[in-house]
């Protein structure tokens, strides 16, 4: 189940939480990874490792693996920072993040829709990125990976949070150009000055 008790403490902060949110397709997991790159010598930001109830195939994020019986006992216990389920899947956020919050840094972590409402009510100050495209490039992109056939594809896409309207904070970041300029989007986003161009 979604967890957790919120709105009967004082939301967390002073820091940020940012989850990064997005359909397959769009490019979420590589500019994570090249956000992460970009923002590794500054203290004041940290990536949030996952749990997920999913085997690691190398071809989706890092993530650290658990089984249902140990997502349902870290969810009773209170043992997650947040953690909900998706498409069959249970996925935590770790009770790190609560504390790096409480630091006064940035936290960025790949969420999902269904994690918004939770994060809103516990977090003081949460914003949210949307990674997304157009729908025509999304089913490229699907298509390219050859694991679904179109019918199945056009099925996921019907289904995809393609836009999010009326969620607070949220910032969305179209990804049809270089891995560069949506990582300088998400920097903006930030509120990050862009890194300085290299000779």
């Amino acid at each position: 189940m979604d967890s957790l008790e919120t709105g009967r403490r004082a939301p967390v902060g002073p820091g940020r939480l940012i989850l990064v949110v997005g359909p397959s397709g769009a490019g979420k997991d590589t500019l994570m990874n090249a956000l992460r790159a970009d923002l590794s010598a500054d203290p004041r930001f940290v990536f949030a490792r996952r749990l997920i109830t999913r085997a690691a195939d190398g071809a989706t994020e890092d993530h650290d693996v658990i089984d249902r019986a140990e997502y349902d006992r870290r969810c009773a216990c209170g043992e997650v920072a947040l953690a909900w389920e998706a498409h069959g899947l249970g996925y935590i956020l770790p009770p790190s993040v609560d504390a790096a919050v409480r630091q006064g840094l940035t936290v960025i972590a790949n969420g999902a829709r269904r994690a918004l409402p939770l994060a809103q009510a516990k977090y003081a100050h949460v914003r949210v990125l949307l990674i997304t495209a157009p729908r025509e490039i999304l089913a490229e992109r699907l298509a390219a990976r050859g694991r679904e056939t179109r019918e199945q594809i056009e099925a996921r896409l019907d289904q995809a949070d393609l836009d999010m309207p009326g969620i607070d904070g949220l910032i969305r970041i179209d990804n049809t150009g270089s891995i560069a300029e949506s990582v300088a989007l998400m920097r903006q986003a930030l509120a990050v000055p862009a890194a300085p161009v290299r000779a």
